[in-house]
Parts: structure tokens; sequence; C-alpha cells
């Protein structure tokens, strides 16, 4: 296949009019001109000027049209996929929620099952809970909440069939625990801190003692203030962590998410959708977690207390918001969302860029940003 006549998104992060070649399922080196004996596919599409970037990835989500990764079937996963795939975001690593431990194994099972026949491809697990923070619960449900532990962690990981890429954990419940949990899986596991109330100094010791992530940052976790720079300044002085952003208009005001990728730098941010089930769906009342959640436009909040409940618009969406109303620069969020995900699923030498030997995933966008066309394993 030869995608011609576009901007293709390079290495160096920025575009150059050109074209792309995808042979048996992965980008090649060199363009159609230089192929020869019939060893690239007759197949021409003409991009008509579009940007051509990577696929998406999203690497936390819940959901979207009516389906939820914790509904433990195989079902909602193609759901989900398809629709994924159908908007742009080619490989997906949807975040679980806090459950019971014996449930939570029940879904990672289902996952681990999955066929990735069509659609986006499922290439791992965000476990956002249960070891959480009552006090930073959110949409989290409270009665299921446990101290974070080594072994209930690897009967995740082995119900998953190794699929758990990222596992949160609020530190500030039981620091000595957190350092000594942090110490014995991060070999095994990015940890992140999620749904945390941890101060600067115990979210600092889970940075010192390997964890990397930081989930949905400023969302369910103290504010960053001048006197306590809590989760999201330690998660600034530790050069090799992560960090997620919800930029749907609706979590983090356009300032705060300039101000976050002046202080961490484009290489460490990492936009997400959290999308629950409500996404491409009429407003309208939906579950997340088991708890209720009213939908009102890209709005989702609990019905119990009116706390934000995930989000409902999906990643292509917040690209788009970034960009047209947030004043990120289309290079920086197209890296955001591509080749920072794969990194930090540590799947960057398949995904993430367009590059020689990397899986043929493509996505063409009008000058406007409107979807044109999605390629999947070329």
């Amino acid at each position: 296949m030869i995608i011609k006549n576009v901007n293709v998104y390079g290495e160096d992060r920025q575009f150059h009019h050109g074209e792309v070649s995808i042979e048996n399922g992965v980008f090649t080196e060199h363009a159609a001109s230089e192929k020869t004996n019939g060893s690239v596919s007759d197949e021409v599409i003409d991009g008509e000027g579009c940007y051509c970037i990577p696929g998406l990835i999203d690497l936390h989500f819940h959901g979207c049209v009516g389906a939820d990764v914790c509904d433990g079937t195989q079902e909602a996963l193609e759901t989900i996929a398809d629709y994924e795939a159908s908007i742009g975001v080619t490989t997906i690593c949807p975040a679980t929620m806090t459950l019971s431990v014996e449930q939570l194994e029940q879904i990672l099972s289902n996952a681990a099952a999955y066929p990735n026949a069509e659609g986006a491809r499922l290439v791992g697990l965000n476990m956002e809970g249960p070891f959480i923070s009552e006090a930073k619960k959110g949409a989290q449900d409270a009665q299921y909440i446990i101290p974070c532990d080594a072994e209930i962690y690897r009967r995740f990981q082995k119900a998953a069939g190794g699929l758990v890429k990222i596992i949160g954990i609020a530190p500030e419940t039981d620091v000595e625990n957190a350092v000594k949990f942090v110490s014995e899986v991060k070999e095994e596991v990015t940890v992140s801190l999620a749904h945390t109330n941890a101060d600067y100094d115990s979210a600092k010791a889970a940075y010192d003692a390997g964890a990397r992530h930081a989930v949905h940052l400023f969302n369910a976790m103290p504010a960053f203030t001048h006197r306590a720079p809590g989760v999201v300044g330690a998660a600034r002085d530790c050069k090799d962590c992560m960090a997620e952003l919800i930029c749907d208009g609706v979590h983090i005001h356009p300032s705060m998410v300039r101000a976050a990728f002046s202080m961490f730098g484009e290489d460490r941010i990492i936009m997400i959708s959290d999308s629950m089930r409500a996404t491409g769906m009429p407003d309208g009342r939906y579950t997340l977690g088991g708890q209720d959640v009213d939908v009102v436009g890209n709005r989702a909040t609990l019905v119990s207390d009116g706390a934000l409940a995930g989000s409902a618009t999906n990643l292509m969406d917040c690209l788009r918001t970034a960009v047209k109303t947030m004043e990120i620069p289309l290079e920086t969020a197209v890296l955001c969302t591509t080749l920072n995900p794969a990194k930090a699923l540590h799947l960057d030498d398949r995904y993430g860029s367009i590059a020689p030997g990397k899986i043929g995933n493509v996505v063409l966008l009008d000058q406007d940003l409107n979807l044109k066309k999605v390629i999947i394993n070329g």
C-alpha cells in the first residue's frame, strides 16, 4: 500500500510532504518509486494533502458506545475495539475500576482471552484500583478499596496473562508498605500514583522507590499549590515519570494544561480520554464501576455526589480540543497521543510512529483535523 500526497508526521516530530509505504502490515523504508518487482501492493491512496499521523494510543479509558471493559465480556471488548478504530484510536489499553479482587480477576481473564481479530488492538490493561485512597476515590467504589499487596497484584497479572501494564497505588495510606510494594514489583509492571491524597513527601517516596507514572494529573489528587506541591510536584521532580492529562475541556482548565506542558515537557505528557461507556452515545444516565452517572454533553458526573466520573470524550476529540482551544501545537498533541503512550507501555518498538518495521497504523486528518481515513495493519 502506498499513501501518497500527504503531510507525514516524521520521527523528528515535524510534518513533511511525501508518501508512506506499508507492506505486509508494517511501514517500509522506501517509497513506492524505489520499489521494484511488484514487492509493494498495487493499492495507492491519494491522501489529498491530509495530515498523515500514526494511529492514536489510548492507555487510560474505560469504555464507549454503551460498553465498558469491566462488563467482562468479549462482546464489550469487541464493541470498544470497533468504535475506537473508527475514530482513529488504533491501539488500546483500557482501564479497570475498583471492584472486588474476584471480579477484577474475571475481567482481566476476559481481556486475556480477547482474540484481537479486528478493530483497535488491545495491548494492555491499566488498573486504576483497587489500591487507592478513599479520600480521592472519585467515581471508584470505596467498599472495594484495599492496601497495595504484591501477591494480589500477581493474582491480577496471572489472570490477565501478563496484560497488566500499569497499576495504581495511593502511597499515603501506608508509605512504608507502598515503598515495599513499588520496590518489589517495579521490574514487572509500571506503578502509577492514582486516586491519591498523598502529600509531596509521600508521593516522592513512591517515585524514589520506582513508581514512574501519574494517573490523570490534577484530577483525584491534592491541589498543586506553592507550599504543598503534592503529587504534581513529586511527579514533576521524578524525571522518568510520565503524566496523563485529560484534555477534554472539562477536567482541566486550558491554562493548567499549558502549565503542565511547561513543567513536564512534551516528552513526559500522555493525553488520555478516560472515556466511559457514554462516549459516542446520547445524553442520559449510565454506569461506571457499578455507580450511576449522568451525562450531559461531554460532562459525566456521579448521581450520588456530582463528582466527575470519567469523560464522555474520545481521544481524537481530546487531541482536537488540545490543538484548537488549548493552544497545544498539533505536532505536540500527536506526540502525546502516539509515541509517548507507546513508550509508557514499553511498546514503542512496534507502535507510536511512522517508522520502518513498525505496525502500519495510520490516520489521515484534513487541515481542520476532520477524520478522513483510518488504516490498521496496512
